[in-house]
């Protein structure tokens, strides 16, 4: 379990963390949103003990990460699988790791074909490919066999297969009862994944709850109308908040307006609709209007305006 209890993160004269409390229950998969300059990545800084806390607290199984003996047995972290010796092979790199907590070689092997590297593993790290770097990254997290897993955009690079493994991955250590914790800007992904989600903006915590209640909670409700009289429809339905298109000859999608109401207003004035049917909000447009007043940095490109090309050097 995690828990952060009034975390506070202050850089000079601006606050990153702005007094964030929540549990990471075990036993599901929690997954962890939020924009860029959000606060997320220094939260997640302050799980592992690499920032310090202006105020607040924040504890894995009940102490500080810095507390625990044996921090790979307890905690096990992928926050930047870019931060390896690249001139090691992937066996050595998790062999020495395995050295400072008394882990034995046979669990180095385990990892290593777990994680699909069997094949590289006497190759250096530093030709690795970047889906190659995030397995070993993995490898590393699951190397002490831990009871909680935090991973910081674990499928980056991965190819399908890989996405899919990850996906299953963490579904069965939570199925095992322990405590997941994980980050990505992949929504369809997250939605697949995630059982609860913490959404974070402008540093502080906006959403705390299961993936669907956020999902049916902030998504606008829309509907699939199908009839024969769409432009009479389409002018008996269009008010503020409501928006409907024509999707086809005579298919609207209405959003903004209850189902119930669709069909009442085309009762009430002898719209004969042949379907009306509810269509699910993705977790997508549920985050992007959870967020839409927390995003530090926005961009626009108007109608007919050309694109600007990216500029090398960022």
């Amino acid at each position: 379990m995690i828990e952060a209890r009034g975390l506070t993160k202050v850089y000079g004269g601006k606050t990153a963390v702005d007094g964030v409390s929540f549990t990471v229950e075990a036993g599901r998969v929690t997954g962890f949103l939020g924009p860029n300059g959000a606060g997320k990545s220094t939260t997640m800084r302050m799980i592992m003990g690499l920032d310090r806390p202006t105020s607040g607290t924040v504890t894995v199984n009940g102490v500080p990460f810095d507390r625990h003996q044996a921090p790979l047995r307890d905690v096990g972290v992928l926050l930047d699988a870019k931060a390896v010796h690249t001139s090691r092979s992937a066996y050595n790199h998790l062999l020495a790791m395995a050295a400072t907590h008394g882990i034995p070689k046979k669990r180095v092997r385990e990892v290593i074909e777990m994680t699909g590297l069997a094949d590289v593993a006497r190759k250096k790290v530093g030709g690795f490919s970047l889906g190659m770097g995030q397995r070993l990254g993995i490898a590393a997290a699951l190397l002490g066999d831990p009871q909680t897993v935090i991973l910081d955009e674990p499928v980056n690079g991965l190819d399908p297969e890989g996405v899919v493994w990850v996906r299953n991955l963490v579904k069965y250590l939570a199925a095992e009862g322990r405590t997941v914790f994980l980050s990505s800007h992949l929504m369809s992904e997250m939605a697949l994944t995630a059982d609860h989600l913490i959404v974070i903006g402008r540093g502080r915590i906006i959403a705390d709850a299961p993936i669907q209640e956020i999902i049916t909670g902030r998504g606008r409700i829309r509907t699939r109308v199908r009839t024969d009289q769409p432009d009479q429809l389409l002018r008996l339905l269009a008010g503020d908040g409501v928006s409907v298109e024509m999707q086809e000859n005579e298919l609207l999608e209405v959003t903004g307006l209850d189902p119930r109401h669709i069909a009442r207003t085309a009762l009430d004035h002898r719209v004969m609709i042949y379907e009306l049917t509810p269509l699910q909000a993705s977790l997508e447009e549920a985050y992007m209007e959870l967020t839409k007043d927390e995003v530090e940095y926005h961009s626009l490109i108007t109608a007919g305006a050309t694109a600007p090309a990216q500029s090398g050097g960022n």
